[in-house]
């Protein structure tokens, strides 16, 4: 409980923080995404505005951030941050494209942190706080009406035994 009300919020900063920058100044990381963007409106037929699609995923990233942060609704804030994350990562810190060996060595880093991020997000899109999954109590629910079912016809088989040999007793 404690090491989650400390480690929800020092993972969503990054994205806080993140979220931020990209509604303030979305220019740069637009001229990055352009190519993307302009591709995806081809396919999809969605508008080519790269700055609109940085600052959406800005907004994605800062209200899954504060959700986090907050601790409300941390399964789907945490899946808001790793479906924003994992595009972002690929557009913004491809370190394969690049020909200089001190960007692609600082796109590599990024990718990295990045996609070590995605697994604490992912993390936290998939903890449950200690209870079991909705699937497991749902099967463990069935199998208790199950026993509760045998149990009840169990004895119901012994009380008509019982009143039949009472029965039997009765007669002349």
């Amino acid at each position: 409980m404690l090491i989650r009300r400390l480690a929800r919020p020092m993972l969503a900063s990054y994205f806080i923080v993140e979220g931020l920058n990209r509604l303030r100044k979305p220019q740069e990381a637009a001229a990055e995404a352009a190519p993307f963007v302009e591709m995806a409106a081809q396919q999809t037929g969605l508008p080519n505005n790269p700055e609109l699609v940085v600052r959406t995923s800005g907004a994605a990233q800062l209200s899954g951030g504060a959700l986090l942060a907050t601790g409300r609704f941390p399964r789907p804030a945490s899946a808001l941050l790793a479906g924003a994350l994992a595009p972002s990562t690929y557009v913004h810190q491809a370190f394969w494209a690049e020909s200089d060996p001190k960007v692609k060595a600082q796109k590599k880093a990024n990718f990295l942190r990045n996609v070590a991020i995605l697994g604490g997000v992912i993390l936290a899109a998939v903890d449950t706080e200690g209870k079991p999954s909705l699937r497991w109590r749902a099967a463990a629910g069935a199998a208790e009406t199950g026993r509760s079912a045998r149990r009840a016809a169990r004895s119901a088989r012994r009380e008509a035994k019982l009143l039949a040999r009472q029965a039997g007793n009765s007669l002349p």
